[in-house]
């Protein structure tokens, strides 16, 4: 069986929170683009965006993997740190990361600790494992289709 370990030591074990997700079958660059984006909110405020990304009302912006990537209006404005215009709306990352942000909530209330006061001090994302399969096509040949997944770990801290 594999260990499964977080890539951050962290000294203070009373006041954080921690949680993982592996084999997420989401892509790895919108899972980076969100990550890079929450790091360093408020649980409560990380979880309202994603809400509001999966409604589509607020974009997220792309900063590193942004080729040919439509620009979105009053992007720069709404994240003034990025100075970025180029965004998408990654649904299905979105989903997940917050399925995550939930379960790292649910981890630090149940260490007891002050969910107004919860901080996002790590939040990364690595490639999963691939899952291949294939594809039956015509005269007898087939073509492979292979899915991706990616491994999350977000750890919170009581500030």
């Amino acid at each position: 069986m594999p260990v499964w370990r977080y890539s951050m030591k962290v000294k203070d074990e009373e006041r954080i929170a921690k949680a993982m997700a592996w084999d997420v079958p989401v892509s790895l660059k919108e899972t980076y683009e969100i990550f890079k984006i929450i790091r360093g909110m408020k649980l409560k405020d990380a979880k309202k965006l994603l809400e509001d990304v999966v409604a589509l009302k607020q974009p997220i912006p792309y900063v590193r993997y942004n080729l040919k990537v439509a620009h979105k209006r009053g992007l720069p404005n709404r994240f003034p740190r990025w100075k970025t215009p180029v965004g998408r709306y990654p649904v299905k990352a979105a989903k997940a990361v917050l399925r995550l942000l939930k379960n790292v909530e649910n981890n630090a209330e149940n260490k007891q600790l002050d969910m107004e006061r919860l901080v996002i001090i790590h939040a990364a994302v690595h490639k999963g494992r691939y899952i291949k399969r294939w594809v039956p096509r015509a005269f007898g040949r087939s073509t492979p289709k292979i899915g991706t997944t990616v491994n999350m770990e977000v750890i919170v801290r009581e500030v």
